[in-house]
C-alpha cells in the first residue's frame, strides 16, 4: 500500500474521499441497525494505508457523528427518554474518557484476546434475554449496580479498542431497561456516542488522528446514521435481534481466528 498515490495525513485525493464517504455511509447504517460501524470502517481505513493505532484513533473521531445523525434519525423512538440517555450517557462518557487513557499511556491491542469472548458472550445473551426476563420476572433496572457497573466497563471497552462496542452495550442496556429492543437500540445509538464523543475529544488532543480521512468518513456516519434508524423501525423486534446476534457471533469468530492464530 506504501506505493500507491495517496497521502492522508496530508491531502485525500478525490477516490480515497469517495470510498472513505461511501464507507462511511454503510458503516453509519451497519451501526445504527446491528452495532458494528468499526468491523466496516476501521478495517477500510487499514486498507487505505493508515497505521492500526491511528486508524483507531481517526476511525473513533468520525464515529461520533454516526450518534448524532442516530439521534437526528430516532426521535420517534428517543421521546420521552431524555432523563434515562443523560443519567446512562453521564456513565458511558466516564468509561469512554478512561478507555482514551488507557489507549493513550499503554500498548495498543491489549483488548484483542478478551474482546472475541466479550462479543460472543454479549451475542448470547442478547440473543436469549427474553427468556431470560421470563425466568426472572424481570430486568435489572437502571439502579441495578452491577449493570451499571457493566455499562461503565462497555464504555471503557468502546472507548479504548471499541470492536462491536455496540452489541456488548446493547445487551447491557437491554437486560436494565423494560422497554422495546427498537427503544433500546436508540438509547444505545446515543450512549454510545457519548462515550466515542469523550474519547474523540482525548485522541484529537494528544493522538494521531489523521484529519483528512476523518471529513469524508464522518460525513457518511452522519448520513448513515440517520438513515439506519428508518430501517430498523421496518424490522420486527425479533428480527432486528437474530441479525445482531448473528452479526455478533461471526465478528467474534472472525476476531477470535485474528487474535489467537
Amino acid at each position: 500500500m506504501t506505493d500507491m498515490p495517496m497521502c492522508l495525513g496530508c491531502g485525500v485525493i478525490t477516490t480515497d474521499v469517495l470510498v472513505l464517504l461511501g464507507v462511511g455511509i454503510a458503516a453509519g447504517v451497519v451501526s445504527t441497525v446491528v452495532s458494528l460501524a468499526s468491523i466496516v470502517s476501521y478495517p477500510a481505513l487499514l486498507a487505505l494505508g493508515i497505521p492500526p493505532l491511528s486508524a483507531n484513533m481517526t476511525n473513533t473521531v468520525a464515529l461520533l457523528f454516526t450518534a448524532v445523525g442516530a439521534a437526528a434519525g430516532s426521535k420517534e423512538e428517543l421521546t420521552g427518554q431524555r432523563g434515562r440517555v443523560v443519567r446512562i450517557g453521564v456513565l458511558t462518557a466516564l468509561g469512554g474518557a478512561t478507555g482514551a487513557v488507557l489507549l493513550l499511556l499503554t500498548p495498543a491491542g491489549a483488548f484483542e484476546f478478551v474482546a472475541p469472548v466479550l462479543i460472543a458472550a454479549a451475542s448470547l445473551v442478547l440473543f436469549v434475554q427474553p427468556r431470560l426476563t421470563k425466568m426472572i420476572g424481570h430486568r435489572g433496572g437502571e439502579q441495578s449496580g452491577p449493570l451499571r457497573f457493566a455499562v461503565f466497563g462497555v464504555a471503557i471497552y468502546t472507548g479504548y479498542f471499541g470492536a462491536a462496542g455496540g452489541i456488548l452495550m446493547l445487551a447491557v442496556l437491554g437486560a436494565m431497561l423494560e422497554l422495546p429492543l427498537i427503544r433500546v437500540n436508540a438509547v444505545k445509538n446515543v450512549v454510545s456516542g457519548l462515550s466515542n464523543g469523550v474519547a474523540a475529544l482525548g485522541f484529537a488532543a494528544f493522538g494521531h488522528v489523521r484529519w483528512g480521512a476523518v471529513l469524508p468518513l464522518a460525513a457518511g456516519f452522519l448520513a448513515g446514521g440517520w438513515i439506519g434508524p428508518s430501517l430498523v423501525r421496518r424490522l420486527p423486534g425479533q428480527a432486528l435481534r437474530v441479525i445482531v446476534v448473528v452479526c455478533g457471533v461471526a465478528v467474534a469468530i472472525k476476531l477470535g481466528v485474528d487474535a489467537y492464530r
